[in-house]
């Protein structure tokens, strides 16, 4: 029997400019064909109608739902990087407003849509893409905020790469609980309380 991993695996990576806007399109309808109907209820046949294409053109890019899911998923953790770090004012004073552009930049990559985002949640399968670009994403992020942390004079902690690690792990995984499901909380106090939070640890406020 094939793995589970091969499964997931795109049938076809496109060569051609044609060929790539095919499987953008694909991607696209998708998307918005789980949100719509939900993942259950978002067959291949529903996506290929959104796409405007065959079912038997969308089977040359992916086998099933499965893969199509987990790509969405992979280009939405690449998507995630922290763009404007580099552009951050590190001098004296300035930490909570590091912070919130740290906990901003995360929220605004996860506004799009929530019920979407809620199914990528639940229902992406896991594959080695997956695996791999969560690890490369998880980096680059731990390496940006650990290099602001270095730079930033009102940073007070114990271990640099442990507090990064940290940071970077619970503004992410908070904000992916919350924006999955905004209705909990207004977005405006979880900003809020979040940066309160991690802006008191660095400072190492007692």
């Amino acid at each position: 029997m094939p793995s589970a991993d091969h499964r997931l695996q795109p049938r076809r990576k496109p060569r051609q400019v044609r060929a790539e806007l095919t499987r953008e399109r694909i991607l696209t309808a998708a998307a918005h064909v789980f949100a719509e109907h939900g993942y259950a209820a978002g067959t291949t046949n529903r996506i290929a109608e959104r796409a405007r294409v065959s079912i038997g053109s969308l089977y040359q890019y992916f086998p099933n739902k499965d893969a199509v899911l987990a790509e969405l998923l992979v280009r939405h953790i690449d998507r995630g990087m922290w763009t404007q770090a580099e552009q951050l004012d590190l001098s004296p004073g300035t930490l909570e407003a590091t912070v919130r552009a740290l906990v901003r930049d995360a929220i605004d990559n996860h506004r799009d849509d929530p019920q979407l985002l809620r199914i990528m949640m639940e229902e992406a399968p896991v594959s080695q893409e997956l695996r791999d670009t969560v690890e490369r994403h998880g980096k680059a992020r731990v390496g940006q905020v650990r290099d602001l942390l270095a730079r930033h004079p009102d940073v007070h902690v114990r271990h640099l790469d442990t507090a990064a690690e940290l940071i970077v792990f619970t503004v992410e995984i908070n904000t992916h609980k919350l924006m999955a499901d905004p209705r909990t909380v207004p977005v405006e106090t979880f900003e809020q309380e979040l940066v309160d939070m991690v802006t008191r640890y660095l400072r190492g406020d007692q």
